[in-house]
């Protein structure tokens, strides 16, 4: 049974994106067939992080329309077989998403076989946020370790729990998870970032996952790769727990204990 995912967050640049790439990645990998959808029109973003860019020949707002087939837009990702993006257009405003056009989308996609479809959806709660998490079963809900970024993701788990169809029908609750991007722990311990104990006592939310603060994120995506597949990293490795949770796996919680510096570094300081 198909199962939609929305990656949705309240405030811009805190990875949604960088999340979407790495998440449905993660689950090609894992030999589920994915389809990761840019809700973000008028901006696309998701294309240049899965590095498929210049693949784009049609997009989201040209299936809704009618003028194409669903499957002209899909493009194969070029590494995972199993992995397909459907980009947003550029030209277009978030006006053009229609609920009834992006209903047809998803019901297609699932008639073709999608075991998970990844809704990226554009930050705040315009009409792009509000088609991304309407037809969703379960929401990754990024957040950054500061006040404006957690507050804002409270008003988003507000919009969760009240206007998405599940709601609107009465159905089981869209299922939420909590992921935390961008973690140094020694700035949490410095005061300069929110732990994560604080973050849960206001969120109240299931943590999935954290991501820590690294320079992998910007590499990968200057080379068009999601970053679960920069091997080796802190951050590849992060992403790839965050996927095994989701399936269900028991998986401690890395990255997130502050570096005690060595005996080097207490006696000399820098």
């Amino acid at each position: 049974m198909t199962k939609i995912v929305v990656v949705t967050s309240g405030k811009g640049g805190v990875g949604k994106t960088t999340t979407s790439a790495s998440f449905a990645t993660g689950l090609a990998l894992r030999g589920y067939k994915t389809c990761v959808i840019d809700f973000d029109v008028g901006l696309r973003n998701l294309d240049l992080i899965m590095g498929v860019e210049r693949r784009v020949v049609y997009d989201l707002i040209n299936v809704i329309n009618d003028e194409i087939k669903l499957s002209q837009a899909l493009i194969k990702d070029k590494q995972l077989d199993k992995l397909y993006i459907l980009a947003a257009s550029q030209t277009r405003d978030k006006d053009a998403l229609k609920q009834e056009g992006v209903e047809r989308v998803l019901i297609e996609l699932k008639e073709m076989g999608f075991d998970y479809i990844i809704c990226d959806s554009p930050a705040g709660i315009e009409t792009g946020a509000l088609m991304a998490m309407h037809y969703a079963d379960e929401a990754l809900v990024v957040t950054n370790p500061e006040v404006s970024s957690v507050r804002d993701s409270d008003r988003i788990l507000g919009m969760l729990n009240s206007k998405t169809r599940r709601a609107i029908d009465g159905l089981d609750p869209v299922k939420e998870h909590l992921l935390i991007t961008r973690y140094n722990p020694n700035r949490v311990e410095g005061g300069q970032m929110l732990s994560l104990e604080d973050i849960h006592d206001i969120l109240r939310t299931p943590l999935i996952g954290v991501i820590p603060e690294s320079e992998s994120v910007l590499q990968a995506s200057n080379q068009g790769v999601p970053a679960i597949h920069m091997k080796g990293s802190d951050v590849a490795e992060a992403y790839a727990d965050v996927v095994a949770r989701f399936l269900g796996e028991e998986k401690p919680m890395r990255f997130i204990e502050a570096e005690k510096p060595g005996f080097f570094k207490r006696l000399f300081g820098r």
